[in-house]
């Protein structure tokens, strides 16, 4: 990768191209603008076609968002956002080290940007086409993107499918190699789950709070102290049922159920 970086800009702001054109040509010794694109899909063509060294990419664009565009990508160029989009996504951003202008965007800002990827592209020199910020901007997809939502969890009953409404769930729980749940009225049933993806695919109202347990806060009564930082939670199930939580999860359990 070498000087100045082919560049492409992915905007369905015809006047932000053309504001962030006139501030890259005083930036010709870093950027030449090779083309741009007025959404998503024509971005992701153009990308494919023209393999740009660096991208200026808005979020918010009809067909394919930025997120959607950067996900079907097959080579990940640089990616510099120029966005409208909240505080809590620009600090997404700043976490991934990914840069970003917020719009309108200033001069002194994009000055900034051009002294950093100049010092980014000279430190990584001669990795060719990679680059350390692919796995920034994964990550930041993953952690941008929605989780999708659910209601219930499916579990095999002979020779039926049964779904469960999680609101009927008090807690899962593994031994040895399989994963159970069980409900408020004390039925048990075997899911095809771990406990790890069970904590990914579920809202926040589940919580792990043991290597073995993953319990609906929802569906705790009374929260007791232990002994080794450990807590001994009263579910509100037909049962009765008492967990207790792992010593290394105490933090977690004092946060989450605000104790």
């Amino acid at each position: 990768m070498s000087f100045p970086l082919r560049t492409l800009l992915i905007d369905d702001e015809p006047l932000a191209v053309s504001r962030l054109r006139r501030l890259l040509d005083k930036h010709s010794d870093t950027f030449t603008v090779i083309g741009d694109a007025p959404n998503g899909a024509e971005g992701l063509t153009l990308i494919e076609a023209r393999q740009p060294d660096v991208i200026f990419l808005d979020i918010e664009m009809p067909l394919l968002n930025g997120f959607e565009m950067l996900s079907k990508l097959t080579a990940m160029p640089l990616v510099i956002f120029a966005t409208a989009y909240d505080q809590y996504a620009i600090r997404a951003f700043e976490e991934n080290s990914v840069d970003y202008l917020l719009k309108p965007i200033e001069a002194e800002r994009l000055a900034r940007t051009a002294q950093k990827i100049r010092a980014l592209v000279e430190r990584n020199e001669p990795e060719s086409r990679s680059n350390p910020m692919t796995e920034s901007v994964m990550r930041l997809l993953a952690q941008m993107q929605p989780k999708k939502e659910i209601y219930s969890i499916s579990v095999k009953t002979g020779e039926k499918i049964r779904l469960v409404p999680l609101s009927d769930i008090a807690f899962f729980e593994a031994e040895e190699k399989y994963v159970f749940l069980s409900t408020v009225d004390g039925q048990k049933f075997l899911t095809s789950y771990t406990l790890t993806a069970l904590a990914e695919k579920l809202p926040d109202t589940f919580v792990r709070v043991s290597r073995s347990v993953l319990v609906n806060r929802q569906k705790i009564s009374e929260v007791h102290r232990h002994f080794d930082g450990k807590y001994l939670l009263a579910m509100s199930d037909k049962k009765s049922t008492k967990l207790t939580t792992g010593s290394t999860y105490g933090d977690t359990v004092r946060q989450l159920l605000e104790l």
